[in-house]
């Protein structure tokens, strides 16, 4: 039994059923798309908020030991029930996101490798597969499910309340409460009847994403363009605004408050594995996936430490523990019309955010599907548009009907764990597959394979022990929903293959 379970697929048949006319998928994504993909996935309004929050530090509160991150609990025991606060990392938080940068570099470059070798949809999903087996394919198919939707469904509903903020604000209209807001929030009702905005969203980018991965690429490229010009706007329109004195101290609280502030804008990278979806409709995905992957993260690195310099330029690093921290530091300035400039592009960003998601949800159900361990309805090709419109659709409504009726802020840290557990089985999948196909033509490798992979494991399992325990029960709740769903369907579909 254990045989089977472990089973894996050579890359070879893999690549093979990618090829099946049936259920094939039209390359036509270059390099630049490819960025923008990254791009929009990764930058989102996080820019805008985690930059202060982690320059100003935070006090936190662990009421109980569910709320308490499982690294305190293992080091403090009942100790790390309690309030406590985080110092400020300062203007050094520029510092923090290019140290970032580099820990996810870690997994960037197995990724990369990865990607270069297996050019088929399903991302994590697929490399799994092809190293360690179905039975771990499939979990972590089904954790990456959970992250899609899950993130997807929070930034639905940041978007519908910014949204319905910037209609106040622009045109002195907003949609009654009522049409927008959830009807559950913090386990109770709140007299809403549904979210309207975070539900169209949802279903708008739906559509263009059945329409063609053209289509979705080009309209994602045009986002990510507009929020990229309004970040780079408020880099040099606020730069002239800098005072230098506000960068002394440069390190108020010391090395530890830049490795503090690491750890909070850490999930502001999260998204660049949304590249690697895209691999079985690149055209050159052995010479382009690669440099998508790392020139995304490079790019955002000197975006966000950009952002990080000028934003404690034109503030105290101590003034900005708020909500809105860009937007206030432009009101205090009177720059009016920039802050209406970095307003539209956090919420473009979400957008963006939402369509590259979406789009990596729908493959990572389409590869999950072609390989028989979901309903062969997932793998379905639209003869016309040749994308997998069911899915799409499918996992369309899937976020958007709960976006629309839940307040799910709370579950944001399961986005979190879900990617850092797809982290660890990419690199642990590169460390394998040296041992058993060295000789096998790759279009890139990582350096210092084994010790780069294990280092990528380390500071990913390191991450996942500072999410709360609740979290952690919640996501091995999931696991084991998942597990009875492969063994009493998945598992019998497969062996009749």
């Amino acid at each position: 039994m254990s045989r089977g379970l472990l089973r894996t697929k050579s890359i070879d048949a893999l690549i093979a059923a990618s090829e099946n006319p049936h259920a094939r998928l039209r390359k036509s994504l270059g390099l630049w798309s490819l960025v923008a993909l990254g791009l929009g996935s990764v930058i989102g309004s996080g820019i805008f908020t985690f930059t202060g929050t982690a320059a100003a530090g935070l006090k936190y509160e662990y009421p109980s030991i569910f709320k308490a991150p499982v690294l305190d609990l293992i080091v403090s025991g009942s100790n790390a029930v309690g309030t406590f606060g985080r110092p400020g990392a300062g203007p050094a938080i520029s510092l923090s996101f290019i140290l970032v940068a580099i820990a996810c570099g870690f997994s960037a470059l197995c990724y990369a490798e990865l990607a270069s070798m297996i050019p088929v949809a399903g991302s994590a999903y697929t490399y799994a597969y092809a190293t360690m087996g179905e039975l771990f394919a499939w979990i972590i198919g089904w954790d990456l499910i959970l992250e899609y939707a899950v993130a997807n469904m929070a930034v639905a509903v940041g978007f519908g309340a910014y949204m319905n903020d910037l209609l106040d604000n622009a045109f002195g209209f907003h949609l009654p409460a009522q049409l927008s807001g959830p009807v559950f929030a913090a386990g109770k009702i709140t007299g809403a009847w549904f979210n309207l905005p975070a539900f169209l969203i949802i279903l708008l980018l739906t559509w263009i994403l059945v329409r063609g991965v053209r289509e979705s690429a080009n309209a994602n490229a045009a986002l990510v363009f507009i929020k990229v010009t309004a970040i780079l706007l408020f880099i040099f329109g606020a730069a002239k605004a800098v005072n230098s004195a506000n960068w002394h101290p440069f390190m108020p609280n010391g090395f530890s408050s830049v490795l503090g502030g690491g750890a909070i804008v850490f999930f502001t990278y999260i998204g660049f594995d949304s590249v690697s979806t895209a691999a079985e409709e690149c055209e050159r995905p052995q010479r382009d996936m690669p440099l998508a992957i790392l020139m995304t993260l490079v790019a955002c690195a000197v975006l966000y430490a950009s952002v990080a310099l000028v934003l404690t330029g034109i503030a105290r690093w101590d003034t900005l523990g708020n909500d809105a921290p860009v937007a206030n530091a432009l009101k205090a300035l009177g720059y009016n019309r920039l802050r209406l400039v970095v307003t539209l592009g956090a919420l473009l960003g979400m957008i963006s955010s939402l369509l590259v998601t979406q789009y990596g949800q729908a493959r990572i159900w389409f590869a999950m599907s072609r390989d028989r361990l979901l309903p062969d309805v997932f793998s379905r090709v639209h003869s016309r548009f040749q994308t997998p419109h069911i899915s799409t659709w499918i996992a369309g409504f899937v976020v958007g009907i709960p976006a629309g009726i839940w307040d799910i802020g709370t579950l944001g840290d399961l986005t979190n764990i879900g990617t850092l557990f797809a982290f660890v089985v990419v690199s642990l999948g590169v460390i394998l597959l040296r041992r058993a196909q060295p000789e096998r033509p790759r279009g890139f490798r990582a350096p210092w394979v084994p010790f780069l992979p294990i280092l990528s494991i380390l500071c990913c399992l390191l991450l996942m022990l500072s999410l709360p325990l609740e979290t952690w029960v919640r996501f091995v709740v999931w696991l084991v929903i998942g597990l009875a769903v492969y063994f009493l369907y998945g598992r019998k579909r497969v062996a009749l293959d």
